[in-house]
């Protein structure tokens, strides 16, 4: 199978559960904390390899310990770090995430360090790559300049391109139009719409909105409501796995939809099919603690989804 190519960032995760959300100068006392390894794109390349997929990842990290976790994820993996690149000028991004202890829900500070000196440049020694792949996928955690070039290089090799647009950023909405599929969940499609998504209703508005941008499937993650899929072929909301009572951390759960979705595309499932996979991806996910760590296997998504 021809590689799923990554473009994103790596930052470290560091992790503070909490009994409750403290406000601002609050002190509150945590019952855990863990460093781990994090970065959206870095998140969605373990869970594309975990899926099944072989998975090169385009990266710029620094040269310090936090890099070290990455390059030891990427070699237990068995994802492919031809073009991680490395600089001595920044050190590698961290990402602050708190948890509630009670719901899972989360709220997270990135500053993505090195990641940020990742340019256009960098992508383009990375043609090759691009150009064999089965898909390619970024997201807005790179710099504008550089997702524009990595999915223009894909568009020019006639490779399907994923755009996640997250974090709803300031963007040039043209990068849109360069997107076979894009992934936003409610808050980005609502940001980049100027729609305000809370139910599939909404979704659908978002999604034909993003139609007229460019984006060829348009692909609204709902988190427990499932998500919306519009093209030529398909307009419909297809319903969430329930996980009712088995929820852990909604940390990452968009990156394991994103990477088993871009899997699912790679070994050439349907789009509803690989949308299934994508969700049940994202469901198992939800079940365990951390980002990467948390990413499930092929086989547990394959008996999920039996």
């Amino acid at each position: 199978m021809k590689p799923v190519v990554i473009l994103g960032i790596f930052v470290a995760d560091l992790a503070f559960r909490t009994p409750r959300m403290p406000v601002m100068g609050e002190t509150v006392i945590g019952p855990l904390f863990k460093l781990g390894p994090g970065g959206k794109g870095s998140n969605q390349a373990v869970a594309a390899k975990r899926a099944g997929a072989e998975v090169s990842f385009i990266a710029m990290l620094g040269e310090d310990a936090f890099a070290k976790i990455a390059l030891d994820l990427y070699s237990t993996e068995g994802v492919n770090t031809e073009f991680v690149f490395r600089t001595k000028e920044q050190d590698t991004g961290a990402a602050d995430i708190i948890i509630d202890d009670v719901t899972g829900s989360n709220a997270i500070i990135v500053v993505i360090g090195a990641a940020g000196l990742l340019g256009p440049e960098h992508v383009e020694q990375a043609t090759s790559r691009i150009a064999e792949a089965s898909v390619f996928m970024t997201n807005f955690e790179v710099s504008s300049p550089a997702v524009n070039r990595g999915l223009e290089i894909a568009k020019a090799h006639v490779v399907p391109t994923i755009l996640n647009p997250a974090p709803a950023t300031e963007v040039p909405l043209e990068i849109f139009a360069l997107a076979d599929y894009a992934t936003p969940n409610e808050t980005e499609a609502s940001s980049f719409t100027g729609i305000q998504v809370n139910d599939a209703n909404d979704a659908r508005k978002a999604a034909l909105k993003l139609r007229e941008m460019g984006v060829g499937t348009a692909l609204i993650t709902l988190g427990e409501k499932g998500c919306y899929v519009l093209n030529d072929e398909l307009d419909e909301h297809i319903p969430a796995f329930d996980m009712t009572g088995k929820v852990v951390e909604t940390t990452g759960a968009g990156d394991a939809f994103n990477g088993g979705f871009a899997n699912a595309l790679a070994s050439g499932k349907s789009l509803r099919d690989a949308i299934l996979f994508g969700s049940a991806t994202a469901a198992l996910s939800v079940t365990k603690t951390g980002t990467a760590p948390a990413m499930p296997t092929n086989t547990e998504i394959q008996s999920l989804l039996n």
